[in-house]
């Protein structure tokens, strides 16, 4: 899939396209049918689907004391714009200098550098200077400069492919209506920790990603011993607690994603005081590994319990294996050999 930094970066002589704009937070369900009906109407027209998004979200400029966890990175935004057919993205950097720019102007920098045939958003998109533009002006333009525009209702259900299934998933899934499906109602699922749930209106899982770090090496001591990432302020995770879940590494010694199930803790770790909070993954059955340094993806699958302060280390230790084993049953996943 190709990638530009900017609108001014696409290559000379791009087009026909058919775009979709937004930030996409997430690309959950609702956004995957309004790129599903560009991709759609792309294939009608013999032209690339063409995704514009901002980094960072425009919210971090103009309201910067509102700023929602975001619920992907950018790069996770990429990839899952290529999974669900995009041939092309433009990753937008939203600056000052953006933010004042006015909705018209927006609109002819799309068509003077992508020339879209059609442009596809949600009836309810808004974007340029104190967000004036809308789907009417949008429609007026298109007639002036000669695209089609297609605003797609929140009311309708969201009959999207399914994702590619993740490990021990399969690829089938219900049908959510659109209006059940926004980034903040993800947000809420993962804050009562019900990863199912949000997976549910992702249609993905919901996937933290870091570089595991050096921590206290306490894991290793009750013998469950974990890669370590760091929380981020700007990125939502699930509520604190004990979830099943894969741990995805890209730095072993193989070329590809090495994927292992794994019992993942979020959170402060109360029984030893409270520390910063983070994501700690043991991998089922595996002491053998050094992951320091490696970017990982923690995916999550399902929840297994809150956390909690034991009485003592040995009541830890005892729940910690019958979170293992509870989490072996969620996924499926029998011992490794090594």
């Amino acid at each position: 899939m190709q990638r530009w930094r900017d609108l001014t970066e696409v290559a000379r002589g791009t087009g026909p396209t058919v775009v979709t704009i937004g930030v996409f937070d997430g690309v959950h369900r609702g956004h995957q049918r309004v790129l599903g009906r560009a991709v759609e109407i792309a294939r009608e027209k013999g032209a690339l689907t063409v995704v514009v998004t901002f980094d960072p979200h425009p919210a971090s400029v103009v309201r910067p004391d509102a700023v929602p966890p975001l619920l992907a990175t950018v790069e996770r935004r990429v990839e899952l714009f290529e999974q669900y057919g995009a041939d092309a993205v433009v990753v937008v950097p939203f600056d000052k200098e953006r933010s004042r720019e006015t909705a018209e102007d927006f609109v002819r920098e799309i068509v003077r550098n992508l020339r879209p045939v059609a442009i596809v958003v949600g009836d309810d998109f808004r974007f340029g200077h104190k967000a004036v533009g809308d789907i009417n002006l949008l429609r007026n333009m298109g007639a002036e400069l000669g695209f089609e525009v297609e605003g797609l209702h929140r009311e309708a259900p969201a009959p999207v492919p399914a994702a590619n299934p993740g490990p021990g998933q399969s690829g089938v899934r219900q049908e959510v209506p659109v209006n059940a499906v926004s980034s903040t109602a993800v947000r809420d699922r993962l804050g009562q920790g019900d990863v199912a749930g949000a997976r549910e209106l992702l249609g993905h899982p919901f996937r933290f990603d870091g570089v595991v770090v050096e921590g206290a090496h306490r894991g290793r001591e009750l013998g469950f011993p974990t890669a370590n990432v760091p929380g981020a302020a700007a990125m939502a995770l699930p509520a604190d607690g004990v979830y099943a879940g894969w741990l995805c590494v890209h730095d072993l010694s193989r070329p590809g994603r090495t994927v292992m199930p794994a019992a993942i803790s979020v959170g402060t770790n109360p029984q030893f005081g409270h520390e910063p909070r983070r994501v700690e993954s043991y991998v089922l059955d595996r002491d053998d590994l050094d992951l320091y340094g490696h970017r990982v993806e923690v995916e999550f699958v399902d929840r297994v319990r809150g956390q909690e302060r034991f009485d003592s280390v040995e009541a830890l230790i005892t729940q910690m294996a019958a979170d293992v084993e509870r989490v072996r049953q969620i996924l499926g996943a029998t011992p490794s050999t090594g």
